[in-house]
């Protein structure tokens, strides 16, 4: 059980990565678009449009700031897929049908448990009400009896 909440832990942590790895690739994208200066790439396709000098980044900070995404990137894959290699190997097919199996029985004898538990309780509760009945019954005839 314990080897299973480790698991469990670790996957939640490559959840956690896996988000952060995300948020990190949206964020690059959304500084790439909105801080980059429209660049004739071809002869034949002149730039129509400029951007307001405030709106975007001279080259050098740009480029810095490319690499600085980059890196933190790449150590954010790193960290992914350092979890993903930490991860257990997948149960074979018959040891994890043996596992359910028997698993399967253990549910099976504590629901049969549990419902021997319910007419148990069921009973005493029939046999407190009748007890209950019967000194309700005796008081009333015995104040009866004593006016």
């Amino acid at each position: 059980m314990l080897q299973d909440l480790s698991n469990m832990d670790r996957i939640t942590q490559l959840q956690d990565e896996i988000q952060q790895l995300l948020l990190i690739m949206s964020n690059s994208i959304a500084y790439l678009t909105s801080r980059a200066n429209f660049l004739q790439l071809s002869a034949e396709v002149p730039v129509t449009k400029q951007r307001n000098p405030e709106k975007f980044d001279v080259p050098e900070v740009f480029e810095a700031n490319k690499k600085e995404l980059v890196a933190d990137l790449m150590v954010k894959a790193k960290q992914v897929e350092y979890l993903i290699k930490s991860l257990p190997e997948p149960e074979p097919e018959e040891a994890q049908a043996q596992r359910l199996a028997g698993l399967e029985h253990e549910m099976q004898i504590a629901n049969a448990e549990y419902i021997r538990a319910v007419h148990r309780a069921k009973d005493l509760h029939a046999q407190v009400k009748e007890a209950l009945l019967q000194i309700l019954t005796d008081t009333d005839a015995d104040v009866l009896a004593e006016s």
